[in-house]
């Protein structure tokens, strides 16, 4: 397990407050989440000020040393992508460490892909092997996000969305072939600083949303140089509430897509399992009344 962050907004902005300062921020989930459960074996935060993703992380805590807090104080921007780690697979090693970057994409995971010593080998014969020598880790993360990027190179006409949906679903199907009984946690987060894909699969995934500037409750202020022609909008993703807003429950087994204009989308993911079994069985699914992402 792990904890997530993910944040889209329409204009560059400050989010140190949810990543360090608020009641439930992840430096306080990288100590104990609202299970008990310490996510001490890394950290990483990706964002993109400039030219492709720019990527700080350690393979410590979040919460030892200012390291963490120095680097969510410089953050301003539109994009932002935070993962703490507790190791499931691969040591605590920056080479472990998420996010991942490649090709100006940025990837984190949250959960196991069960199995994974017998998947492996299946899943880097569907990766080119130039590509193979890019995974510098252990971890199935690492492994998942180099198929996804194979599938957008491969067939650069088709939307980022449908390359994620079809390689999660091809890793859910494998898996179970594997072992019919496995519990498969996939939410991951995926960002170009254009747009944000990501899927929940059997782990918690909670999101926000922010319509207007609005003064923070932990620190007093707003966190933007509002535009006053630019009509401000947020939307922050994390594996567990972090502020006392209104936070919703994406619903699980299914694939969302936030774009320019800052609206969150989803559809479910349908695997084509021969049990006819789905995904999470133990799961209860939340209806969706949002529309399809529209590519």
């Amino acid at each position: 397990m792990c904890r997530l962050y993910g944040f889209f907004a329409t204009e560059p902005t400050k989010v140190e407050c949810t990543l360090v300062h608020a009641q439930n921020a992840l430096m306080v989930q990288s100590q104990s989440d609202s299970s008990g459960k310490s996510h001490a074996n890394g950290w990483g935060v990706a964002t993109f000020e400039g030219e492709g993703p720019h990527i700080e992380k350690q393979a410590w805590a979040a919460f030892r040393g200012a390291h963490f807090q120095q680097a969510a104080a410089r953050i301003y921007s539109r994009q932002v992508l935070a993962h703490v780690r507790r190791a499931t697979v691969g040591e605590p090693d920056i080479a472990n460490t998420h996010p991942f970057k490649d090709g100006g994409w940025a990837f984190a995971h949250n959960g196991t892909i069960p199995n994974f010593e017998q998947l492996r080998p299946l899943l880097l014969a569907e990766i080119p092997t130039d590509r193979r020598g890019l995974i510098k880790g252990e971890t199935d993360s690492e492994h998942m996000f180099q198929l996804v990027r194979a599938r957008q190179l491969a067939h650069p006409e088709r939307p980022a969305f449908d390359c994620v949906r079809e390689s999660v679903q091809w890793i859910v199907e494998r898996s179970l072939e594997i072992d019919p009984e496995a519990r498969i946690g996939l939410n991951i987060i995926m960002t170009d600083g254009n747009e944000l894909i990501g899927t929940r699969l059997g782990r918690p995934l909670q999101f926000v949303e922010r319509d207007g500037i609005h003064d923070c409750e932990i620190c007093g202020f707003p966190h933007v140089h509002h535009n006053p022609r630019e009509n401000y909008r947020a939307i922050i993703l994390a594996s567990e509430p972090i502020s006392h807003e209104h936070w919703r429950e994406l619903p699980d087994e299914s694939i969302y897509r936030i774009g320019s204009d800052c609206r969150i989308a989803w559809e479910a993911i349908k695997p084509r399992l021969k049990s006819g079994r789905r995904v999470n069985d133990h799961h209860e699914r939340e209806d969706s009344a949002c529309s399809p992402p529209s590519h």
